[in-house]
């Protein structure tokens, strides 16, 4: 009924665009207005100004010659005020933004290894909007906004690149394992030196104490008995050791067999043995 009456509506965000006899004569925006088909008036089409997205996919080849499969998302939209050229001068906008797409990235990323391409897809995405722009903008086309959104390589090759990724972390955690062993093996032996300088120390004492008190023996022995040498009295001291000794060595529920000579001049022996060995020790 409208259109008998030469009455058409346009939609928000569209333009139509208004032909007389065949020839372009204006640009219509939303709302509804009177066209006279009687006198030639007719709508050729209609084109929205609301912001389109195209995604494209192309293969191109890196520097390091990886193929890798490059997907680029272009925002874009048809500008009022240039409705006639948008309309007119493209037969088919998204295959011509396409091309534009293809050449820039294989023009870009062939520049570049296959890791720098993943740090610079920004730079390849600004290449590839100011190209757009250049080119559509004769068009009646504003390109708002590119974006490269993944690069994809070859199975093989992500697979690879996980394998040296995963040896890489691997290294580096041997290499914190083997230094972590070093240092404990480290502490070990600095726990260990310690330990037998402590217990060295420990033995000195002791050994200078037992000679301090077989010396503090030996002179109180003397002065309180009358005609006994040091040497008498230092013999019988150590031979009541070594007696001390066999009882305590007799009596451990864990001790094991001794024999050794037994005798007069067996003892004899024994004590010159023990005294020389007290006398060394005091004397280191």
């Amino acid at each position: 009924m409208g259109q008998a009456l030469g009455l058409v509506q346009v939609d928000q965000s569209t333009v139509a665009i208004k032909e007389s006899f065949g020839k372009f004569d204006e640009i219509l925006g939303p709302g509804c207005h009177f066209l006279p088909w009687c006198i030639g008036k007719q709508i050729a089409g209609y084109l929205s100004l609301r912001v389109q997205q195209l995604d494209v996919r192309c293969e191109t080849k890196t520097k390091d010659n990886v193929f890798v499969n490059v997907v680029a998302s272009v925002q874009y939209r048809a500008l009022a005020d240039k409705a006639s050229d948008a309309f007119y001068r493209l037969t088919n906008t998204r295959e011509q933004i396409q091309s534009y797409v293809f050449d820039v990235i294989r023009a870009s990323v062939p520049k570049m290894n296959l890791d720098d391409a993943f740090e610079q897809k920004n730079e390849i995405a600004k290449a590839v909007e100011d190209e757009l722009e250049k080119a559509m903008s004769m068009y009646g086309y504003e390109i708002v906004q590119t974006l490269i959104v993944d690069i994809e390589p070859d199975e093989h090759v992500k697979r690879a690149m996980n394998e040296i990724n995963a040896a890489a972390r691997m290294r580096v955690a041997a290499n914190e394992k083997a230094e972590a062993e070093k240092i404990l093996q480290i502490k070990r032996a600095e726990g260990d030196a310690e330990s037998k300088y402590l217990a060295g120390l420990g033995i000195a004492r002791q050994r200078q104490a037992i000679v301090d008190g077989l010396r503090d023996s030996v002179l109180a022995f003397s002065e309180n008995v009358p005609g006994t040498s040091a040497k008498d009295v230092m013999d019988m001291v150590l031979v009541t050791q070594y007696f001390d000794t066999m009882k305590e060595i007799g009596a451990s529920s864990k001790s094991s067999s001794v024999f050794i000579p037994h005798g007069p001049a067996a003892v004899k022996d024994i004590a010159a043995q023990i005294r020389d060995g007290q006398l060394q020790a005091r004397m280191l």
